[in-house]
């Protein structure tokens, strides 16, 4: 009597289950129909597996749990049991560089969440914290699966909890390709980076006909929680752009300014840009006249390498500028004012914005420097009742928390408080320079003059010409150049055109800067 574990037997037995295995793949991977996958096409967006393709490496995605399937009945549940549950989860490469990643199908229950679509979810963010690797999420998504009720729910918790758990300890990347509405907002949200296409994403707690019967305002999906609103307006979304391709060719860009994780640095590349380059445009880029505005991320792009930065938050908050670059083939978070709007003051958001980005560096172990041309505070009614005080407390708590390199460069004007939080050397600044233009003051000469001479300008013959002269005087005494220098405030006063190599030998230097914080379990910063 044969066994069937013998030879032939065992052979053709192993090669009819090859093959059933092989023909079940093709059909998963095909999806559920082509009719689903012609209407997904049809509203101008990409399905799960043509995103992963374009997301990473050629050939390098490894599925995770392919084959599961719910196991929920009642309203008709028990009768559709399709492969993935609408989640596809894995691993693969973007550059040679492990990243998980798991998208939502939306062929396939619309993508809604489900006791075992969260599984998965929880399961490849496990894997993606134990690896030390990103986690990029392709979010094309309904909600909660109403059929299985509470448990759908109980699934978003344990995503939640797992966001806040990586937090600081890999990259997570939100990548919006279509609909997010109530708790599911909440992960992208928890993520260090949103991105968002314009037409096909929406992000919001409440939908338009919610809103509408509560309050009475109407208003389309893309006017509530569109990318352009959260890019311009609430600051949700760090990057909007036209189409899916090029949303995902920017993520793969921005991963590689990124380290694996918290223990690494980011990666290194050669630089054919000369670290000794002079940068003469400096010298007429950046008006002598500490009225003139000008475009700050002209002189970003002197200094970075080839001129390319990447900047987050492009049109939320454009009173400062926050941009990843590379120096000499070394990546460097860039926090910079922008005197072309609202002459570069601090307010709410822009503090904020800086902030988070501070954070989001000294996590991930990424060098900053910080370019000062700044009046202040923004005053205003509005400014102090919304919260100034608290908001502008994050980004001086963000910089004083902060291990990595820090470098400050004083171009031209830096006020009071404005210039204390901008990573002055009195809040723990590795380095500090300043160019001869530089302005540093508790406020403008202007002001000063007014509070300290008021009573010898009143009884001047000339009261305006008395003005003018005690302006100058304030400017002689407090406010020339080489002040803050004399008094150790700066480490030097340094030629324009040499900003890039003496930024570059500074951070070479700093490279193997170790700094601890005290032991606590956690700081509790301004909210």
């Amino acid at each position: 009597m044969t066994s069937l574990l013998d030879g032939p037997i065992a052979v053709r037995g192993s090669g009819a289950r090859a093959a059933e295995l092989g023909e079940l793949r093709r059909k998963v991977l095909a999806g559920p129909s082509e009719a689903a996958t012609q209407a997904q096409h049809a509203k101008g967006k990409l399905t799960a597996r043509e995103r992963i393709g374009l997301l990473l490496d050629e050939g390098s995605f490894q599925e995770v749990e392919q084959l599961r399937r719910h196991r929920a009945t009642g309203f008709g549940l028990e009768a559709k049991k399709p492969y993935t549950d609408g989640v596809i989860t894995g691993w693969g490469t973007v550059e040679g560089r492990t990243v998980f990643v798991y998208a939502h199908d939306f062929r396939i229950f619309g993508g809604a969440l489900g006791e075992a679509h969260a599984t998965k979810i929880h399961k490849i963010m496990d894997m993606a914290i134990a690896a030390g690797a990103p986690l990029v999420s392709l979010n094309d998504g309904a909600g909660a699966r109403i059929q299985e009720g509470v448990t759908a729910l109980a699934g978003y918790g344990g995503i939640f909890q797992r966001n806040t758990r990586a937090s600081g300890v890999i990259p997570q990347i939100s990548v919006m390709l279509g609909p997010c509405a109530g708790g599911a907002a909440y992960s992208p949200a928890l993520t260090d980076f949103v991105f968002m296409v314009r037409e096909t994403s929406q992000m919001f707690i409440t939908g338009p006909d919610v809103v509408r019967a509560v309050t009475g305002e109407e208003i389309t999906q893309n006017g509530l929680g569109g990318a352009d609103v959260h890019a311009e307006v609430s600051g949700v979304a760090h990057f909007a752009y036209d189409d899916e391709r090029a949303c995902l060719e920017e993520v793969r860009f921005l991963l590689s300014m990124l380290p694996q994780n918290n223990r690494e640095t980011p990666p290194q590349e050669l630089s054919e840009d000369p670290a000794d380059r002079r940068c003469e445009a400096l010298l007429d880029l950046v008006p002598a006249d500490g009225n003139r505005p000008y475009d700050i991320r002209k002189v970003i792009e002197e200094l970075a390498d080839d001129g390319q930065f990447m900047e987050i938050h492009e049109r939320w908050a454009t009173n400062v500028i926050c941009a990843l670059t590379r120096m000499d083939g070394q990546v460097v978070g860039i926090v910079a004012n922008q005197p072309q709007s609202l002459a570069g003051v601090l307010d709410i958001h822009a503090s904020e914005k800086a902030a988070r980005f501070v954070q989001l560096c000294d996590a991930f172990n990424i060098p900053l420097v910080t370019l000062l041309d700044v009046p202040g505070f923004l005053p205003g009614v509005d400014q102090e009742h919304g919260g100034i005080i608290r908001h502008g407390a994050k980004l001086l708590y963000a910089y004083c928390n902060a291990t990595v390199p820090r470098i400050s460069l004083i171009l031209r004007k830096a006020y009071g408080g404005a210039y204390i939080v901008m990573d002055s050397r009195s809040v723990g600044a590795d380095l500090a320079f300043a160019w001869p233009t530089n302005e540093i003051a508790v406020m403008g000469a202007e002001g000063a003059a007014n509070v300290i001479f008021r009573r010898d300008i009143a009884a001047a013959d000339d009261p305006e010409a008395k003005r003018v002269e005690m302006v100058q005087h304030y400017k002689d005494e407090l406010m020339h150049p080489y002040y803050a220098a004399e008094r150790g405030l700066v480490d030097d006063v340094i030629d324009p055109a040499a900003t890039r190599e003496v930024l570059i030998r500074s951070l070479r230097m700093l490279s193997t800067k170790h700094a601890d914080l005290p032991a606590r379990k956690h700081g509790n910063p301004p909210q």
